[in-house]
């Protein structure tokens, strides 16, 4: 169990009060399953207040936001969740923004600036909780989609200009291989394109929401990874079946070879009987 003490209810905040939101990927999975804290805030993703200004958000897919926790609290809880990370990363990828109480004109997101709410509410943190993590992992997507297109360019090159390509087709399966993951963690299990469970119950957050979205640029960014995602699909398939084609011509070649050798031997074998 992880067991996590509360000290509080949630606080509107007054204006001009700001919190600090900090969304980390730290690993393939995360289980939360077993938390528990008397101020739950919701079970999909799990949500909860450490105490009364503060909320944390755990998501399946390897992400996790703490708004308005210190520094301490921070590694404090990190190193309580580090058992449920699962396949941790090396290194984390990483979110951070400014949340502010501005005034009751509505929500806006400023370029470059702070999250301006109307007030610190559970479903308002949980909608800029669920754009900060998946923002983050496509962060994290998009520098293992490009690690690829440096591996890729080398071969690309080396069949442009000489017209041979990769020995190993080992190498082009492990292209194939890092691409359908990038595929099934964009579309599957993160769902970028997917807006979160709290709109479905709050509708009025639809604006919040939308603006998140249009500055992370949520849609461009996964279009663009598929985009690449197919580039890589395709270019590693031309690669396999140029291998694969060199494979059988140089086995159609090898089978001439022992027809001719046994055609050859047949013949020396009549002659010298003649002898």
């Amino acid at each position: 169990m992880l067991e996590i003490a509360d000290t509080g209810r949630s606080q509107s905040g007054a204006v001009g009060q700001t919190l600090t939101a900090r969304a980390l990927l730290v690993g393939d999975r995360l289980d939360p399953s077993g938390v528990e804290s008397r101020d739950m805030v919701s079970t999909t993703p799990v949500a909860f207040r450490p105490h009364a200004s503060a909320l944390v958000v755990l998501y399946r897919y390897g992400v996790v936001v703490m708004i308005g926790l210190d520094p301490d609290e921070q590694d404090a809880f990190m190193a309580v969740l580090k058992p449920r990370i699962i396949r941790e990363f090396p290194r984390y990828e990483e979110e951070l923004v400014q949340i502010q109480i501005c005034d009751d004109s509505g929500e806006a997101v400023q370029p470059g600036g702070p999250i301006c709410l109307k007030s610190f509410s559970d479903d308002r943190l949980l909608v800029i909780a669920d754009a900060l993590a998946k923002s983050t992992v496509l962060s994290h997507d998009e520098r293992r989609v490009s690690a690829v297109f440096d591996v890729i360019e080398p071969f690309a090159r080396e069949l442009a200009e000489h017209g041979r390509t990769p020995r190993s087709r080992k190498a082009i399966l492990k292209l194939i291989g890092n691409a359908l993951l990038v595929q099934q963690r964009v579309s599957g299990r993160v769902a970028v394109a997917e807006k979160p469970d709290v709109l479905w119950e709050k509708p009025d957050l639809e604006r919040l929401y939308a603006r998140l979205e249009d500055e992370y640029e949520l849609k461009e960014r996964v279009e663009g990874l598929d985009r690449k995602l197919t580039v890589i699909a395709e270019t590693a398939n031309a690669l396999t079946d140029i291998i694969d084609t060199r494979r059988s011509l140089r086995l159609e070649q090898a089978i001439v070879l022992l027809i001719v050798f046994e055609i050859a031997i047949t013949f020396y074998q009549i002659i010298a009987g003649r002898h």
